[in-house]
């Protein structure tokens, strides 16, 4: 018995009637009673008997229904999950993203996911943009968020927003009633900043050289996150993105630096495959929440 026929010979068990189930199939009355014949030829014997108008259950129909009851009901639940997958109603979503938009970013972004989203399982993880690559490429992750929107291959790079600096420095520090800061201004307090060979790395670099200062970090670093712990410490002021929600840190302030440049964020995807349902609709809180809060104070 095929699946339609199922759903029309439970329907009319259900019903009694050749009109209640059509109706309760929403379709008309001669289409399921040729939908009947065809089942019964099939089969071999009859369903149903016609009796005053009205189709009484053969004595193999009453055998049948129990089990295909049992069947129709498994078909059923095939079918709403199938629509939940297409509609991104359920399933699994598996997001990467480097350290300043996980924290940044993604708690927000899943905030307002979940709420539309409740049953789709999210995997979130977070890594270097240098293994955010080939996560992305290699199906590990459907999409991710980097602070890095250069051409990769095989990637479909969308630049959703931009950070910028920020010199985050101990609570009460000098520097703290000082406002935009620039090189000339942290003078020699013991810097912690990026690696030279990091893209932020080389725009300080630039800038400070532009005005007539050498850029040496007296710690480097690779994530913004990794200063937190050191200026907590007193070991010195950091220039870091102002992505992170440093305001949310104890004991250490965050000042906007005059940067001549911004570090963009970026949505990063496979170009041969498309994002399923739920993806997209993640993506597209992604770009809400970074259009509400890029460039915002830190």
């Amino acid at each position: 018995m095929r699946a339609r026929q199922l759903e029309v010979f439970c329907a009319v068990m259900r019903a009694g009637t050749v009109t209640g189930a059509a109706r309760a199939l929403n379709i008309s009355q001669p289409a399921l009673s040729q939908v009947l014949l065809h089942a019964e030829d099939e089969l071999g014997f009859r369903l149903f008997e016609r009796v005053k108008g009205r189709l009484v259950p053969t004595l193999a129909a009453e055998e049948l229904y129990p089990e295909a009851q049992h069947v129709f009901a498994g078909l059923d639940a095939l079918r709403r999950r199938t629509e939940d997958m297409r509609k991104g109603r359920t399933g699994l979503v598996r997001l990467a993203a480097s350290p300043p938009p996980a924290i940044g970013l993604v708690p927000a972004a899943l905030q307002r996911f979940r709420g539309d989203r409740p049953d789709v399982t999210v995997r979130s993880m977070i890594a270097p943009v240098e293994t955010l690559v080939p996560m992305v490429l290699g199906g590990d992750a459907e999409l991710a968020v980097a602070m890095d929107d250069g051409p990769r291959p095989g990637l479909d790079i969308e630049t959703v927003g931009r950070a910028g600096i920020v010199c985050v420095m101990p609570a009460g520090h000098a520097l703290a009633g000082r406002e935009p800061l620039d090189f000339a201004a942290i003078g020699d307090f013991p810097l912690i900043s990026y690696r030279q060979d990091t893209r932020p790395g080389r725009e300080l670099a630039r800038m400070a050289g532009a005005a007539g200062l050498a850029y040496r970090p007296d710690i480097e670093i690779d994530v913004s996150l990794s200063a937190m712990a050191f200026v907590q410490q007193g070991l010195g002021i950091a220039l870091v993105d102002g992505l992170l929600p440093w305001r949310k840190f104890e004991g250490v302030e965050a000042r906007p630096f005059a940067a001549d440049f911004q570090l963009p964020v970026a949505i990063l995807t496979r170009t041969d495959r498309a994002l399923s349902a739920a993806s997209d609709r993640l993506r597209d809180h992604l770009r809400a929440v970074c259009a509400a809060i890029s460039g915002s104070p830190p």
